[in-house]
């Protein structure tokens, strides 16, 4: 949908990730979209170096987020917002809603 406005349908795939879940890493995206993962690294980057997302290591992982100093954030997230009213819900589910734990912790293990 807005891949004309952004050159490559991979960002707009992170872009509404991240969105709805606040962070991720390369292989997450890969696992989720099936695509190369040279590709979401090769865009990560990108975004990255324009000031759109900022990333930190937690461990030996590189999460991505946001940058809650880009001067056009609210307008970034406006644009998305609607823009990802328009998709499908059955692609909404599919790829980009926050999963959901299924099973119960075990009783009695620690957090």
């Amino acid at each position: 949908m807005l891949e004309s406005l952004f050159g490559i349908a991979i960002i707009e795939k992170i872009l509404f990730f991240l969105m709805r879940n606040k962070k991720c890493y390369p292989s997450q995206l890969q696992k989720i979209f099936q695509s190369p993962l040279y590709s979401f690294q090769r865009a990560l980057s990108r975004l990255e170096k324009g000031g759109v997302v900022i990333s930190c290591k937690e461990g030996k992982t590189l999460i991505y987020q946001l940058n809650p100093r880009y001067p056009f954030l609210l307008e970034l997230e406006a644009f998305l917002g609607k823009a990802y009213s328009f998709l499908p819900d059955d692609m909404k589910e599919k790829y980009y809603e926050p999963i959901v734990r299924k099973r119960p912790r075990r009783h009695g293990k620690p957090l």
